[in-house]
């Protein structure tokens, strides 16, 4: 028996990680791109991990570089379904002890998994990011490094908070609540475009004592192996965290199905999401219980401008919002709205800022933007490009090249029509849209905002006019779970904007936040009466 710590303990108070710049001369850059030179050159073999033990099918894929995609990073091996099975078997059996561990001793391992990713392991999680997945270093560094960080520290202090939320006792009587873990596995399936996410969907369930099958995508395979990597050496016990690969269709069907379904932590396209949840719904007389299924998923997300913004501060969101990361965040700007009386000047000054835009290799700094993600993706996007070249105008941009890697131009695009495609599908690369309306009409330019889209993620509104901000504020406030004023749509940092949205993008359990850890436990409520009644009747009973 392990004797249990006396006292009432805290965890430290979480801070958001410093962001390091990268400049020349700084020693966080020297060791990135020393890292990176070495990373190129090897060729990563990447295992399943189930149970606590590395499993090599013979099975294999090939984890590429998007910006060159005939350079081989890694090969990851494919689960079975035997091998998924064999998963939910070890998270099931992992759960026994797990689950028994104090809160303490659980959120411990992620702190210090947070460390080592902070000191030993920040170079290589970056690099891989930016590697894998074509990110710069700034933006691998926001996101593989501090969010990721900031997403383990913070959890850790809402963990603390949630637990100690307990209800009042009446005389004679102690009240506790007891918040226990959800009966069965979590199956968490992250998305390619933040590591951060890779991190944190797996995590948070397995804080409050659940165990966890992880699938990752397919095109972050190399970030995914290293966050294992940091996970098993923080001390994470065999079988909380089980980490498979292969064929989506497959392990989901397999995880989808089993009895022993807790529940689902999902980060993906609004297709793929409402075909679980429907999957879930026949399911359900097979399940132990209702599975909790918490989903992000996709985004149109919208700049719109009063006549009173700042035009320059506009187009400085128009451009970081909308190309940083080639478009590939879930919050890219990829529609907005501009007055007449703005749009020559902001259109100036954004193509301005697009002509001097790089896109390239990660590797050389100087580039602003990587390549997307694969060729799927490529020709998604392309097909949108051209679309716009018939049906609408493109004022810069429109180019793309995958002779070497999967580059697109940053391309604007403008449209005289409110309902023109490109204004209301998700395209997810670096595409955005405008429309110019007449400064007369910014009450109706709200009401299309709010009804083009079926997502409601990110969105940003940019005046000077207070009464325009609560204007949009208020016509708007359904349409975007994240709402920024005379900002980008871009950028939710961890204990300062809990990220979510709604309506298509999802059901705003808001990552980063107490609220998602609400939804990885299932609470008790224990009534203890010390001294309890020994007589069945009561005074009202007695005769006159």
């Amino acid at each position: 028996m392990i004797a249990a710590f006396n006292g009432r303990r805290r965890v430290p108070p979480p801070v958001n990680e410093p962001v390091n710049s990268y400049a020349p001369g700084t020693p966080a850059r020297a060791a990135l791109k020393a890292r990176l030179a070495e990373m190129s050159a090897e060729r990563v073999d990447i295992p399943l991990v189930i149970g606590g033990k590395e499993v090599r099918t013979g099975q294999t894929a090939h984890s590429v570089s998007p910006h060159n995609h005939a350079r081989v990073l890694g090969d990851y091996h494919k689960a079975t379904a035997e091998h998924v099975k064999a998963a939910v078997d070890a998270a099931r059996e992992g759960q026994r002890e797990w689950a028994s561990w104090p809160w303490e001793d659980r959120i411990a391992i992620f702190l210090k998994a947070a460390e080592l990713l902070a000191t030993k392991y920040r170079a290589t999680l970056n690099g891989a990011t930016m590697l894998g997945q074509s990110k710069t270093a700034f933006q691998a560094e926001i996101d593989s490094a501090c969010e990721l960080i900031d997403f383990w520290r913070f959890n850790s202090a809402f963990a603390q908070e949630l637990y100690e939320e307990q209800p009042i006792s009446g005389a004679g009587v102690w009240n506790q609540s007891e918040y226990r873990h959800l009966e069965g596995f979590v199956y968490a399936i992250t998305p390619f475009n933040f590591t951060a996410i890779g991190g944190n969907l797996p995590v948070a369930p397995a804080m409050m004592g659940n165990t966890v099958v992880w699938k990752p995508a397919s095109s972050a395979m190399l970030s995914a192996h290293y966050i294992m990597k940091i996970l098993t050496e923080a001390g994470l016990p065999p079988g909380v965290i089980n980490f498979v690969a292969g064929d989506s269709r497959m392990i989901s069907d397999v995880l989808l199905s089993h009895p022993d379904l807790a529940g689902v932590h999902f980060t993906g396209s609004t297709d793929v999401f409402n075909s679980m949840w429907k999957t879930i719904g026949a399911n359900m007389a097979n399940y132990r219980a209702y599975p909790r299924i918490v989903g992000e998923t996709g985004g149109k997300d919208f700049i719109v401008a009063h006549p009173s913004a700042d035009a320059q501060a506009l187009a400085v969101a128009i451009v970081r919002g909308a190309f940083e990361y080639q478009g590939q965040k879930c919050s890219a700007a990829s529609r907005a709205y501009v007055p007449k009386s703005l749009w020559p000047q902001v259109k100036e000054s954004v193509v301005s800022m697009m002509a001097s835009i790089k896109v390239g290799d990660v590797a050389d700094f100087r580039n602003f933007m990587g390549a997307v993600i694969d060729g799927k993706a490529y020709s998604r996007i392309v097909e949108y490009i051209e679309h716009a070249k018939q049906h609408a105008t493109i004022l810069s941009g429109g180019t793309y090249d995958d002779t070497v890697g999967y580059f697109i131009a940053p391309t604007l695009v403008q449209t005289d029509d409110p309902g023109y495609r490109l204004l209301c599908e998700e395209i997810f690369g670096p595409v955005i849209t405008a429309y110019v309306y007449d400064d007369a009409k910014w009450a109706e330019t709200l009401q299309t905002v709010d009804a083009t889209s079926p997502y409601a993620l990110t969105g940003a509104i940019f005046a000077q006019d207070r009464q325009a901000v609560r204007e949009a504020a208020s016509a708007l406030r359904n349409a975007a779970g994240n709402f920024y004023i005379n900002d980008k749509p871009t950028g939710a940092v961890v204990g300062q904007q809990p990220f979510g949205g709604a309506r298509g993008s999802g059901t705003n359990d808001k990552a980063g936040s107490k609220l998602n850890l609400v939804r990885w436990v299932s609470a008790r409520s224990v009534k203890e009466t010390f001294v309890p009644p020994t007589d069945f009747t009561y005074p009202f009973m007695a005769e006159e």
